[in-house]
């Protein structure tokens, strides 16, 4: 193996049995040796499920790597073998120097002991003296911040203490290889920036990472490239962006266009020979660099909830680019027009209209409304159909959004229709962002000066 390679996985695979009925275990165990007394073809009581099949890549010292994949695509199994906490049935998996890991909330930890029991513990098993131990015991505490809980048992912990105590012990002894499968999902907004801090850090120094997680924008922000998982095959291994790209298709993509998806982008990864040869191939699927906005059918809002119609109906929410094309994957920075089109029913003395956007956990990024504050259209007649057009910029930061739009009166009723979570849309990462957040607040790179 290459000496700057941490990590170098070949033609990886594992298959677990499953059985339909306890009692064929049992069966499984007899039949063979049965079978062999009577020189007959042994019976098989299990069927087969191949977690992975034929995975290979490598990962460099001081390099970043995340992985993603939908539920059950096999990215928990790959990093148990790696850790060397299960086989594989067949391939390889080579490793060089300490591996340091935080597969599972509390994994390791003794939940009778003491949170400085457990310390001692976890770091006698990845191979420091008590002598190397004590030296470190003061950050490990000062960063997992539990204060007095570090004499208590672990099994009085919160789930966030338990993450923050497992990941302050597992960084703290400064491994060669870091793997963190999704387990910081659990700590608050400030521990996980600290926790994203000491992995750059651990980085710097050489350290190899594979980090598992569900975000789209941590993956982008800290990794250098990504291996997309499927049903346990490699679908794509590149930059951040470009699979983080490649998988969101994927999952918002109909049902009988996910497996010609899975299939064009295997092909793609087997044949490209360059990045640049690679986006020539996709050019048809994924946007160019100089612009990544498209309308993707399969990204559909399941969220959305339409209030009763009490003399308006919103008939349609749009969002168009500069040329007045409909999209849905947005570009940062670019500007962008949300079109609300529908029919007036009856009679008002006084309307407004309004749009908003709200984050994938429902938060009210930001909005506008027509006219302005304390305004109203007077004297709408009924029969009327209407077409109102807000103009945003689009600088929230890259991720899942959605939009709503609603129609209210001076009058009672004064919802005359609403929508919530009418369309879905998509910001897609370019470069790794320098903000972080929802909104995009830079004009330009920062700039320091030391003196």
């Amino acid at each position: 193996m290459c000496s700057d390679k941490a990590i170098e996985v070949t033609s990886l695979a594992k298959c677990f049995h499953i059985y339909s009925k306890p009692r064929d275990r049992l069966k499984q165990m007899v039949a063979p040796r049965v079978s062999r007394l009577f020189r007959s073809t042994p019976k098989q009581y299990f069927r087969e499920f191949w977690a992975l099949n034929d995975v290979s890549f490598s990962v460099k010292k001081g390099e970043t790597v995340g992985i993603i994949g939908r539920n059950g695509s096999g990215k928990s199994t790959l990093l148990q073998i790696i850790c060397g906490t299960l086989t594989q049935t067949r391939g390889t998996v080579v490793t060089h120097g300490r591996i340091a890991a935080l597969l599972e909330l509390g994994s390791g930890f003794n939940p009778e002991f003491t949170g400085r029991e457990n310390i001692y513990m976890n770091a006698a098993i990845l191979g420091l003296s008590r002598k190397e131990v004590e030296q470190k015991f003061d950050e490990i505490v000062a960063f997992a911040d539990i204060g007095e809980f570090i004499e208590q048992p672990v099994k009085t912990y919160s789930s966030g203490m338990t993450v923050r105590l497992a990941f302050a012990v597992q960084a703290v002894i400064e491994p060669d290889i870091f793997v963190v499968d999704e387990a910081l999902a659990v700590g608050d907004e400030k521990f996980q920036r600290k926790c994203f801090a000491r992995l750059e850090k651990l980085k710097s120094k050489g350290c190899a990472i594979l980090f598992v997680s569900h975000s789209a924008e941590s993956i982008v922000e800290l990794c250098d490239r990504t291996l997309l998982l499927d049903h346990g095959q490699r679908i794509m291994f590149s930059s951040a962006p470009e699979t983080i790209r490649a998988y969101q298709k994927l999952i918002y993509a109909p049902d009988v266009e996910k497996d010609r998806l899975i299939n064009q982008y295997l092909q793609e990864d087997k044949t490209m020979g360059s990045r640049d040869k690679k986006e020539q191939d996709e050019s048809a699927s994924i946007p160019n660099s100089h612009s990544f906005e498209s309308f993707d059918s399969g990204l559909v809002s399941e969220s959305a909830i339409a209030y009763p119609s009490q003399g308006a109906e919103i008939k349609s929410i749009r969002i168009l680019n500069a040329k007045g094309h409909q999209v849905n994957i947005l570009q940062p920075g670019a500007n962008y027009t949300i079109e609300v089109a529908g029919k007036l029913m009856t009679n008002f003395s006084g309307i407004f209209f309004g749009v908003h956007i709200r984050s994938i956990s429902g938060v009210v990024i930001t909005g506008q409304r027509y006219p302005e504050e304390g305004k109203f259209l007077e004297v709408i007649d009924t029969g009327k159909s209407f077409r109102v057009d807000f103009s945003f910029k689009m600088d929230v930061l890259p991720g899942s959004y959605f939009i709503g739009g609603g129609i209210w009166s001076s009058q009672e009723p004064n919802c005359a229709h609403r929508i919530l979570d009418a369309i879905m849309f998509r910001v897609v990462p370019v470069n790794k962002p320098i903000s972080f957040g929802y909104v995009d607040m830079s004009t330009k790179v920062p700039n320091a000066e030391l003196f």
